[in-house]
C-alpha cells in the first residue's frame, strides 16, 4: 500500500514539471513575439528595420550560445539555479527595455538579458521531462516546450492588440516583465529532477530498452559520433528553411495583399498554435513511431508545403494551412530532436549534449532568415526563398535519413579525433 501510495504520488509529481515547464516556456516564448514590438519603437525612435531587426538576430545568438552553459552547469547542480536565473534575466530584460532612449541599450536589454534569460530557462525543462518521462519522452517534453510557440499566441496579441494601444509602449514592457517574472518563478519551482532510480508505475526499462541509449555519452563522446554531424546539419537546415519563409511571411502576405486583422491573425495566431502543435503532437507521434522517423516525415512535407505556401497566393484559407503547416514541421524540430538527443545520448548529460546540438538552431536563426533577404533583393519575388527554403529542407531530410542511434561503443561509428 505504502508502495502504491508513493507511486501515485510520483506520478502525480511528474506531471506538475509539465505545467512548470510549459509556464517557463509561456514566458520564454514570446521571443517569437517580437515582431509586435517593431513598428511602435520604428515610430518612436526613427529606427529602420534593418537596425531593430538586429535586435532578434543578438537574441537568438544569445539564446543559443548561452543554452551550452546554462545545460553543463544543469547537469551538475540540478535545474532550479538554472530555471531561477533564466526567469529573472528575461523578465528584467523585457522590464528594462520600457526604459529604451538608444539601440545599444535595446540590444543589451532585450538581444543580451532577454537571449541569456531564454538560454538559462530553456535549458532545463527538456533534460527534467526525459528523466521524468522515459515513457512518455516525447509526449512530455512536446507538452513542456510547446509553451513556447504558444507564448507568441497569447502575449503578442496581448502586446499588440490591447496593452500597446491602452498604456503605450514603456509601459506594456514593464507589464509582461512582471507577469513573466510571476510566470517564470512558478515554473522554476515545479522543476526538479526525479529522486535517483525513478521509475514509473508499471513502466519497464527492459521493454523500452528499444528507444533508450547504449549508455550516456559525454559530451566529447557525441561529437565524435556520425550521428551528431548529421544530426546537427539536419537540425541546421531543416530549420533554416522553416526560418527563411517565416521572416518572408509578412511582406510576402502583404505583396499578395492580405493585410490588417487577416495578416496578424496569420503570423500571431495560426503560426503560433502550428508551432505548439507541431511541438506537442509530434512530440507524441515520436514516441509511438521514432523520433527520426517523425524528424524524416516532417521535413519532407515541409518540403512540399513551402512551395505551396508560395503557389497559395492571395487565397486567405489555403495561406492559412499551409502556413499552418510550414510552421507544425519547424515546431517538430524543436521538440523531437530534444528528445532524441536523450534517446541517443543518454539523460546524464542531456542538458549541454542537447544545448550542443541546439547550436544548429541559433545558426539557422542567423542565415535563414538572412538568406531569404538576400534572395529577395536580388530576383524581387518571394518564389525563390520559398523554393531554396524547401531545397534546404531536402538536404536536411537526406541527413536524417543518414542518422543512425549511436551503438554502445562510440568507436564504432566515430570520427577520429587525434
Amino acid at each position: 500500500m505504502a508502495r502504491m501510495h508513493s507511486n501515485e504520488r510520483g506520478g502525480l509529481n511528474r506531471w506538475w514539471r509539465v505545467v512548470g515547464g510549459l509556464s517557463m516556456n509561456m514566458a520564454l516564448g514570446t521571443l517569437y513575439g517580437w515582431s509586435v514590438f517593431v513598428a511602435p519603437l520604428e515610430q518612436r525612435f526613427g529606427w529602420t528595420r534593418a537596425e531593430t531587426s538586429m535586435v532578434f538576430t543578438i537574441a537568438v545568438t544569445v539564446f543559443a550560445l548561452s543554452f551550452v552553459v546554462a545545460g553543463r552547469i544543469q547537469d551538475k547542480i540540478g535545474p532550479l539555479a538554472c530555471s531561477v536565473a533564466g526567469g529573472i534575466l528575461v523578465s528584467l530584460g523585457f522590464y528594462l527595455c520600457s526604459f529604451t532612449t538608444s539601440l545599444g541599450y535595446l540590444y543589451v536589454c532585450f538581444g543580451v538579458i532577454g537571449g541569456l534569460g531564454n538560454g538559462f530557462g530553456y535549458a532545463t525543462p527538456i533534460p527534467v521531462m526525459a528523466k521524468w518521462f522515459p515513457d512518455k519522452r516525447g509526449l512530455a517534453v512536446g507538452l513542456a516546450v510547446g509553451g513556447y510557440g504558444a507564448g507568441s499566441a497569447i502575449f503578442g496579441p496581448l502586446a499588440q492588440l490591447k496593452l500597446i494601444p491602452a498604456y503605450g509602449l514603456p509601459a506594456t514592457f514593464q507589464i509582461l516583465g512582471v507577469i513573466f517574472f510571476v510566470m517564470t518563478m512558478a515554473g522554476a519551482l515545479l522543476l526538479r529532477n526525479p529522486p535517483v532510480g525513478y521509475k514509473p508505475e508499471g513502466w519497464s526499462p527492459a521493454a523500452a530498452a528499444k528507444s533508450a541509449a547504449a549508455r550516456d555519452f559525454t559530451p566529447g563522446e557525441m561529437l565524435r559520433t556520425r550521428s551528431f554531424f548529421l544530426m546537427w546539419m539536419g537540425y541546421a537546415l531543416g530549420c533554416s528553411a522553416g526560418l527563411m519563409v517565416i521572416s518572408q511571411l509578412v511582406p510576402f502576405a502583404a505583396s499578395v495583399g492580405i493585410a490588417g486583422a487577416a495578416l496578424s491573425t496569420m503570423t500571431l495566431v495560426v503560426g503560433a498554435f502550428g508551432n505548439a502543435s507541431g511541438r506537442i503532437l509530434s512530440g507524441w507521434m515520436s514516441d509511438r513511431l521514432g523520433r527520426i522517423n517523425v524528424l524524416r516525415t516532417m521535413i519532407g512535407i515541409s518540403m512540399i508545403a513551402m512551395p505551396a505556401l508560395y503557389a497559395a497566393g492571395s487565397n486567405v484559407a489555403w495561406l492559412y494551412a499551409a502556413v499552418f503547416v510550414v510552421y507544425w514541421c519547424y515546431g517538430t524540430q524543436l521538440s523531437v530532436n530534444g528528445v532524441a538527443a536523450s534517446d541517443f545520448w543518454g539523460t546524464k548529460n542531456a542538458g549541454v549534449n542537447y544545448g550542443i546540438l541546439f547550436t544548429a538552431w541559433g545558426v539557422a536563426g542567423i542565415i535563414g532568415p538572412r538568406i531569404g533577404g538576400v534572395l529577395y533583393d536580388r530576383y524581387h519575388n518571394y518564389q525563390a526563398a520559398f523554393y531554396a527554403a524547401a531545397a534546404l529542407a531536402g538536404v536536411a531530410l537526406l541527413c536524417e535519413l543518414g542518422a543512425r542511434r549511436p551503438p554502445a561503443s562510440p568507436a564504432e561509428t566515430s570520427f577520429p579525433i587525434s
